[in-house]
Protein backbone atom coordinates (compact mmCIF):
# COMPACT_ATOMS: atom_id res chain seq x y z
CA UNK A 1 0.00 0.00 0.00
CA UNK A 2 1.43 3.33 -1.07
CA UNK A 3 1.86 6.11 1.42
CA UNK A 4 -0.04 9.25 0.63
CA UNK A 5 2.21 12.21 0.03
CA UNK A 6 1.76 15.29 2.16
CA UNK A 7 0.75 18.10 -0.18
CA UNK A 8 3.57 20.55 -0.91
CA UNK A 9 1.31 23.44 0.09
CA UNK A 10 0.93 22.03 3.63
CA UNK A 11 4.69 21.44 3.91
CA UNK A 12 5.36 24.97 2.71
CA UNK A 13 2.87 26.45 5.16
CA UNK A 14 4.39 24.48 8.05
CA UNK A 15 7.87 25.71 7.15
CA UNK A 16 6.58 29.28 6.92
CA UNK A 17 4.90 29.07 10.36
CA UNK A 18 8.03 27.55 11.89
CA UNK A 19 10.26 30.28 10.48
CA UNK A 20 7.79 32.95 11.58
CA UNK A 21 7.72 31.61 15.13
CA UNK A 22 11.51 31.47 15.23
CA UNK A 23 11.73 35.07 14.04
CA UNK A 24 9.22 36.18 16.68
CA UNK A 25 11.27 34.42 19.39
CA UNK A 26 14.45 36.09 18.14
CA UNK A 27 12.99 39.58 17.81
CA UNK A 28 10.77 39.35 20.91
CA UNK A 29 12.57 36.82 23.13
CA UNK A 30 10.83 35.10 26.04
CA UNK A 31 12.10 35.94 29.50
CA UNK A 32 11.76 34.99 33.14
CA UNK A 33 11.38 38.68 33.92
CA UNK A 34 14.51 39.07 36.03
CA UNK A 35 16.11 42.48 36.59
CA UNK A 36 19.77 42.50 35.42
CA UNK A 37 22.21 42.43 38.34
CA UNK A 38 25.24 44.69 38.82
CA UNK A 39 28.61 43.00 38.37
CA UNK A 40 32.16 44.04 39.22
CA UNK A 41 35.21 43.69 36.96
CA UNK A 42 35.60 40.06 38.08
CA UNK A 43 32.10 39.12 37.02
CA UNK A 44 30.84 38.92 40.60
CA UNK A 45 27.60 40.52 41.78
CA UNK A 46 28.54 43.80 43.49
CA UNK A 47 28.26 43.53 47.25
CA UNK A 48 25.39 45.60 48.70
CA UNK A 49 23.87 46.11 45.25
CA UNK A 50 20.24 45.40 44.46
CA UNK A 51 18.21 44.70 41.32
CA UNK A 52 14.77 43.66 42.45
CA UNK A 53 11.23 43.44 41.17
CA UNK A 54 8.85 43.52 44.10
CA UNK A 55 5.27 44.22 45.12
CA UNK A 56 3.72 46.16 47.97
CA UNK A 57 0.32 45.10 49.18
CA UNK A 58 -1.99 48.08 49.54
CA UNK A 59 -5.71 48.60 49.75
CA UNK A 60 -7.44 46.87 46.84
CA UNK A 61 -4.35 45.37 45.28
CA UNK A 62 -0.58 45.23 44.83
CA UNK A 63 1.79 47.91 43.59
CA UNK A 64 4.63 46.65 41.41
CA UNK A 65 7.99 48.37 41.34
CA UNK A 66 11.58 47.88 40.25
CA UNK A 67 14.33 48.78 42.73
CA UNK A 68 17.94 49.15 41.61
CA UNK A 69 21.18 50.34 43.21
CA UNK A 70 24.88 49.63 43.18
CA UNK A 71 24.98 50.46 46.90
CA UNK A 72 21.91 50.15 49.11
CA UNK A 73 23.34 52.68 51.58
CA UNK A 74 22.88 55.48 49.03
CA UNK A 75 19.96 57.92 49.31
CA UNK A 76 16.62 56.60 48.06
CA UNK A 77 15.02 58.16 44.98
CA UNK A 78 11.40 57.32 44.15
CA UNK A 79 10.64 57.88 40.45
CA UNK A 80 7.09 58.77 39.44
CA UNK A 81 7.15 58.16 35.71
CA UNK A 82 5.39 59.70 32.78
CA UNK A 83 3.29 58.19 30.06
CA UNK A 84 0.77 58.15 31.51
CA UNK A 85 0.66 54.38 31.76
CA UNK A 86 4.10 53.61 30.30
CA UNK A 87 6.58 52.36 32.92
CA UNK A 88 9.53 54.71 33.42
CA UNK A 89 11.82 51.69 33.66
CA UNK A 90 11.49 51.34 29.88
CA UNK A 91 13.29 54.67 29.50
CA UNK A 92 16.02 53.42 31.84
CA UNK A 93 16.24 50.22 29.78
CA UNK A 94 16.71 52.12 26.52
CA UNK A 95 18.63 55.17 27.77
CA UNK A 96 20.63 54.19 30.89
CA UNK A 97 20.66 57.16 33.26
CA UNK A 98 23.37 56.12 35.69
CA UNK A 99 21.08 57.01 38.60
CA UNK A 100 22.02 53.76 40.33
CA UNK A 101 25.54 55.13 40.90
CA UNK A 102 24.13 57.78 43.25
CA UNK A 103 20.79 56.48 44.49
CA UNK A 104 18.71 53.51 45.45
CA UNK A 105 16.25 54.01 42.59
CA UNK A 106 12.65 52.84 42.77
CA UNK A 107 10.61 52.87 39.58
CA UNK A 108 7.01 52.72 40.71
CA UNK A 109 4.49 51.35 38.21
CA UNK A 110 1.19 53.01 38.95
CA UNK A 111 -1.97 51.25 40.00
CA UNK A 112 -3.72 49.83 36.95
CA UNK A 113 -0.60 49.94 34.76
CA UNK A 114 2.59 47.94 34.14
CA UNK A 115 3.47 45.56 36.94
CA UNK A 116 0.48 46.93 38.87
CA UNK A 117 -2.00 46.06 36.13
CA UNK A 118 -4.96 43.86 37.01
CA UNK A 119 -7.96 42.85 34.94
CA UNK A 120 -10.05 43.45 38.06
CA UNK A 121 -9.36 47.17 38.34
CA UNK A 122 -12.24 49.61 38.33
CA UNK A 123 -11.48 52.52 36.03
CA UNK A 124 -13.51 54.99 38.07
CA UNK A 125 -11.35 54.28 41.13
CA UNK A 126 -8.10 55.33 39.43
CA UNK A 127 -8.21 58.79 41.00
CA UNK A 128 -5.63 61.40 41.94
CA UNK A 129 -6.29 60.73 45.61
CA UNK A 130 -5.69 57.00 45.12
CA UNK A 131 -2.43 57.60 43.26
CA UNK A 132 -1.17 60.00 45.93
CA UNK A 133 -2.06 57.47 48.61
CA UNK A 134 -0.10 54.82 46.71
CA UNK A 135 2.98 57.05 46.40
CA UNK A 136 2.91 57.78 50.12
CA UNK A 137 2.59 54.07 50.91
CA UNK A 138 5.58 53.25 48.70
CA UNK A 139 7.57 56.14 50.21
CA UNK A 140 6.99 54.79 53.72
CA UNK A 141 7.92 51.29 52.56
CA UNK A 142 11.18 52.51 51.03
CA UNK A 143 12.10 54.57 54.10
CA UNK A 144 11.56 51.57 56.34
CA UNK A 145 13.24 49.03 54.05
CA UNK A 146 16.40 51.09 53.54
CA UNK A 147 16.51 52.75 56.97
CA UNK A 148 16.17 56.36 55.79
CA UNK A 149 14.01 58.91 57.55
CA UNK A 150 13.25 60.77 54.31
CA UNK A 151 13.68 60.03 50.63
CA UNK A 152 14.00 61.99 47.39
CA UNK A 153 11.22 61.99 44.81
CA UNK A 154 11.47 62.63 41.08
CA UNK A 155 8.54 63.20 38.77
CA UNK A 156 8.64 63.00 34.98
CA UNK A 157 5.91 64.52 32.79
CA UNK A 158 2.58 63.05 34.01
CA UNK A 159 4.50 61.89 37.08
CA UNK A 160 5.25 65.50 38.03
CA UNK A 161 1.53 66.00 38.59
CA UNK A 162 1.43 63.07 41.02
CA UNK A 163 4.73 63.92 42.68
CA UNK A 164 4.12 67.63 43.24
CA UNK A 165 0.63 67.01 44.63
CA UNK A 166 2.13 64.38 46.96
CA UNK A 167 4.93 66.57 48.32
CA UNK A 168 2.49 69.45 48.70
CA UNK A 169 0.31 67.35 51.01
CA UNK A 170 2.99 65.18 52.65
CA UNK A 171 6.28 67.13 52.74
CA UNK A 172 7.44 65.30 55.88
CA UNK A 173 8.46 62.21 53.90
CA UNK A 174 10.80 63.92 51.43
CA UNK A 175 14.20 65.62 51.33
CA UNK A 176 13.54 67.32 48.01
CA UNK A 177 11.54 67.11 44.80
CA UNK A 178 13.15 66.88 41.35
CA UNK A 179 10.73 68.05 38.64
CA UNK A 180 11.72 66.72 35.22
CA UNK A 181 9.50 68.20 32.53
CA UNK A 182 7.09 69.69 35.07
CA UNK A 183 3.50 69.83 33.87
CA UNK A 184 2.21 73.32 34.71
CA UNK A 185 -0.81 74.00 32.52
CA UNK A 186 -0.99 71.23 29.95
CA UNK A 187 -3.74 72.66 27.81
CA UNK A 188 -1.80 75.90 27.39
CA UNK A 189 1.34 73.84 26.75
CA UNK A 190 -0.44 71.99 23.93
CA UNK A 191 -1.49 75.29 22.37
CA UNK A 192 2.10 76.54 22.50
CA UNK A 193 3.47 73.31 21.03
CA UNK A 194 0.85 73.35 18.26
CA UNK A 195 1.77 76.91 17.26
CA UNK A 196 5.50 76.15 17.37
CA UNK A 197 5.28 73.00 15.24
CA UNK A 198 2.96 74.56 12.68
CA UNK A 199 5.35 77.52 12.37
CA UNK A 200 8.34 75.20 12.00
CA UNK A 201 6.71 73.33 9.13
CA UNK A 202 5.72 76.62 7.48
CA UNK A 203 9.32 77.79 7.76
CA UNK A 204 10.48 74.52 6.15
CA UNK A 205 7.99 74.96 3.32
CA UNK A 206 6.20 71.73 4.26
CA UNK A 207 2.74 72.65 3.03
CA UNK A 208 1.39 69.14 3.58
CA UNK A 209 2.09 69.21 7.34
CA UNK A 210 0.90 72.80 7.65
CA UNK A 211 -2.40 71.75 6.07
CA UNK A 212 -2.74 68.87 8.55
CA UNK A 213 -2.35 71.30 11.43
CA UNK A 214 -4.84 73.70 9.90
CA UNK A 215 -7.34 70.84 9.71
CA UNK A 216 -7.03 70.42 13.50
CA UNK A 217 -7.67 73.91 14.94
CA UNK A 218 -7.38 72.81 18.58
CA UNK A 219 -8.58 76.08 20.08
CA UNK A 220 -11.97 75.86 18.36
CA UNK A 221 -13.54 73.15 20.50
CA UNK A 222 -12.90 70.39 23.01
CA UNK A 223 -13.73 67.86 20.31
CA UNK A 224 -11.07 69.25 17.98
CA UNK A 225 -8.53 69.36 20.81
CA UNK A 226 -9.25 65.71 21.66
CA UNK A 227 -9.05 64.72 17.98
CA UNK A 228 -5.64 66.33 17.65
CA UNK A 229 -4.29 65.02 20.94
CA UNK A 230 -5.28 61.44 20.17
CA UNK A 231 -4.17 61.52 16.53
CA UNK A 232 -0.81 60.49 15.09
CA UNK A 233 -0.21 64.09 13.93
CA UNK A 234 0.99 65.30 17.33
CA UNK A 235 3.37 62.39 17.92
CA UNK A 236 4.67 62.44 14.35
CA UNK A 237 5.35 66.17 14.35
CA UNK A 238 6.98 66.25 17.78
CA UNK A 239 9.41 63.47 16.96
CA UNK A 240 10.14 64.70 13.42
CA UNK A 241 11.05 68.10 14.85
CA UNK A 242 13.04 66.70 17.78
CA UNK A 243 10.79 68.14 20.49
CA UNK A 244 9.11 64.93 21.67
CA UNK A 245 10.14 62.22 24.12
CA UNK A 246 13.81 62.68 23.23
CA UNK A 247 15.65 64.68 20.62
CA UNK A 248 16.44 61.58 18.57
CA UNK A 249 13.42 59.30 19.05
CA UNK A 250 11.58 58.67 15.77
CA UNK A 251 8.22 57.83 17.35
CA UNK A 252 6.68 56.31 20.46
CA UNK A 253 5.94 53.15 18.48
CA UNK A 254 9.51 52.67 17.27
CA UNK A 255 11.16 54.15 20.35
CA UNK A 256 9.13 52.61 23.18
CA UNK A 257 6.53 50.09 22.04
CA UNK A 258 8.76 47.73 20.05
CA UNK A 259 11.66 47.88 22.56
CA UNK A 260 9.22 47.07 25.37
CA UNK A 261 8.42 43.77 23.66
CA UNK A 262 12.12 42.84 23.87
CA UNK A 263 12.73 44.01 27.44
CA UNK A 264 13.81 40.96 29.42
CA UNK A 265 13.00 42.62 32.74
CA UNK A 266 9.40 41.66 31.99
CA UNK A 267 7.86 38.29 31.23
CA UNK A 268 5.77 37.96 28.09
CA UNK A 269 2.58 38.32 30.15
CA UNK A 270 3.95 41.43 31.85
CA UNK A 271 4.87 42.93 28.50
CA UNK A 272 1.32 42.38 27.30
CA UNK A 273 -0.02 43.90 30.52
CA UNK A 274 2.13 47.02 30.02
CA UNK A 275 0.13 47.92 26.95
CA UNK A 276 -3.19 46.73 28.29
CA UNK A 277 -2.67 49.16 31.15
CA UNK A 278 -1.50 51.90 28.82
CA UNK A 279 -4.62 51.56 26.70
CA UNK A 280 -6.88 51.58 29.73
CA UNK A 281 -5.15 54.51 31.45
CA UNK A 282 -6.66 57.06 29.06
CA UNK A 283 -9.97 56.47 30.86
CA UNK A 284 -8.56 57.02 34.36
CA UNK A 285 -9.89 60.08 36.24
CA UNK A 286 -6.32 60.85 37.37
CA UNK A 287 -5.25 61.32 33.75
CA UNK A 288 -8.09 63.74 33.10
CA UNK A 289 -7.16 65.60 36.30
CA UNK A 290 -3.55 65.93 35.16
CA UNK A 291 -4.64 67.39 31.82
CA UNK A 292 -6.59 70.15 33.58
CA UNK A 293 -4.03 70.70 36.35
CA UNK A 294 -2.86 74.30 36.72
CA UNK A 295 0.25 74.38 38.90
CA UNK A 296 0.27 78.17 39.02
CA UNK A 297 -2.97 78.28 40.96
CA UNK A 298 -2.99 74.87 42.68
CA UNK A 299 0.58 74.64 43.96
CA UNK A 300 1.90 78.17 44.55
CA UNK A 301 4.41 76.98 47.15
CA UNK A 302 6.17 73.95 48.62
CA UNK A 303 7.71 73.32 52.02
CA UNK A 304 10.66 71.37 50.58
CA UNK A 305 13.33 72.20 47.97
CA UNK A 306 12.35 71.84 44.32
CA UNK A 307 14.82 71.36 41.46
CA UNK A 308 13.59 71.76 37.89
CA UNK A 309 15.25 69.64 35.19
CA UNK A 310 14.13 71.16 31.88
CA UNK A 311 15.05 70.19 28.34
CA UNK A 312 15.58 73.23 26.13
CA UNK A 313 13.65 71.54 23.31
CA UNK A 314 10.76 70.21 25.39
CA UNK A 315 7.40 70.92 23.78
CA UNK A 316 5.57 68.02 25.43
CA UNK A 317 5.58 70.08 28.62
CA UNK A 318 6.72 73.40 27.23
CA UNK A 319 10.05 74.71 28.48
CA UNK A 320 8.83 78.32 28.71
CA UNK A 321 5.93 77.35 30.98
CA UNK A 322 8.27 75.38 33.22
CA UNK A 323 10.50 78.41 33.65
CA UNK A 324 7.53 80.71 34.26
CA UNK A 325 6.34 78.38 37.01
CA UNK A 326 9.82 78.17 38.51
CA UNK A 327 9.88 81.96 38.81
CA UNK A 328 6.51 81.98 40.59
CA UNK A 329 6.69 79.06 43.01
CA UNK A 330 7.82 79.72 46.55
CA UNK A 331 10.08 77.09 48.17
CA UNK A 332 12.94 76.95 50.72
CA UNK A 333 15.33 76.21 47.85
CA UNK A 334 14.54 76.26 44.15
CA UNK A 335 16.82 75.84 41.15
CA UNK A 336 16.17 75.67 37.43
CA UNK A 337 18.58 73.52 35.44
CA UNK A 338 18.55 73.76 31.65
CA UNK A 339 19.63 70.76 29.58
CA UNK A 340 20.83 72.32 26.35
CA UNK A 341 20.62 69.18 24.21
CA UNK A 342 17.44 67.59 25.57
CA UNK A 343 13.75 67.54 24.83
CA UNK A 344 11.33 65.85 27.25
CA UNK A 345 13.61 63.41 29.10
CA UNK A 346 16.80 65.19 30.25
CA UNK A 347 18.25 62.60 32.65
CA UNK A 348 18.05 59.96 29.92
CA UNK A 349 19.30 62.25 27.15
CA UNK A 350 22.17 63.88 29.07
CA UNK A 351 23.00 61.48 31.91
CA UNK A 352 26.49 62.89 32.57
CA UNK A 353 25.09 66.39 33.07
CA UNK A 354 22.32 65.01 35.27
CA UNK A 355 24.86 63.16 37.44
CA UNK A 356 26.74 66.42 38.12
CA UNK A 357 23.53 68.18 39.11
CA UNK A 358 22.41 65.34 41.37
CA UNK A 359 25.78 65.55 43.10
CA UNK A 360 25.17 69.25 43.75
CA UNK A 361 21.70 68.52 45.09
CA UNK A 362 22.95 65.79 47.43
CA UNK A 363 25.74 68.04 48.72
CA UNK A 364 23.26 70.87 49.37
CA UNK A 365 21.01 68.74 51.57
Amino acid sequence: MKRKRVPKMIIGFSVFVTILLLLILIVFPPSKGKIPQFYDENGEVIENSIADKCYLEVEDGNLGMIIMAKDISNPVLLVCGGGPGIPEYLMEYMYPSGLTDQFVVCYLEYRGTGLSYSSDIKVEEMTTEKYISDVVAVSKYLSERFGQEKIYILGHSFGTYIAIKTVQQYPEYYNAYIAMAQTCNQIESEYMAYDYMKAQYAQQGNAKMVKKFENCPIRESDEMYTKYFSSSLRDTAMHELGVGTTRDMDSVIAGIFFPSLRCKAYTWQERINLWRGKGLSAQFPVVNDSTHFNAFGEVPSLQIPIYFFAGKYDYTCCFDLQYEYYEQIDAPIKEFYVFENSAHSPIFEEPEEAAKLFEEILEAE
